[in-house]
């Protein structure tokens, strides 16, 4: 792969990946699965064709969950710390990577929200909130746009 690739692992570090670009999407993703796989507001998921990802180690401990009512969606997991971890598309077509679990990279930013009606009703966008450096009472509310 070039020298553009970005890497990625699980949190113990067991499994560990590669993805090459171009990639096809960057996306976040509100659909019911993907916040009950991500326990968050929703999935940051980068789409890319399998051909462009690796696996570098750990592959035999990741785990799936494929849901048979479902035309896309997956879920890979690693088997030992339970991270979310990229899954092949049921169609074979395209691999999910969680852009949470990349150590570097990518050089792409988020293009759009998908499944926006089906968001968690506790959602509110970033800029609506305090943001801090570190902990609130530890550090003071800083812009957004300050980092």
């Amino acid at each position: 792969m070039s020298e553009a690739c970005s890497s990625g692992s699980c949190l113990c570090g067991e499994v560990r990946y590669e993805i090459s670009p171009p990639y096809l999407h960057f996306q976040y993703c509100h659909c019911s699965r993907c916040r009950k796989a991500t326990g968050s507001a929703h999935a940051s998921n980068i789409i890319l064709p399998p051909a462009q990802f690796r696996w570098l180690a750990g592959e035999d401990q990741v785990g799936h969950f494929i849901p048979e009512d479902t035309r896309h969606f997956a879920n890979g997991f690693c088997r030992r710390c339970g991270s979310t971890l990229p899954w092949l598309a049921k169609t074979g077509k395209a691999m999910v990577v969680p852009a949470g679990t990349l150590d570097n990279g990518p050089d792409m930013s988020p293009e759009w929200n998908l499944f926006w009606e089906s968001r968690a009703t506790w959602y509110r966008l970033p800029h609506e909130l305090n943001a801090y450096p570190t902990l609130p009472g530890k550090s003071e509310p800083c812009r957004l746009n300050e980092g």
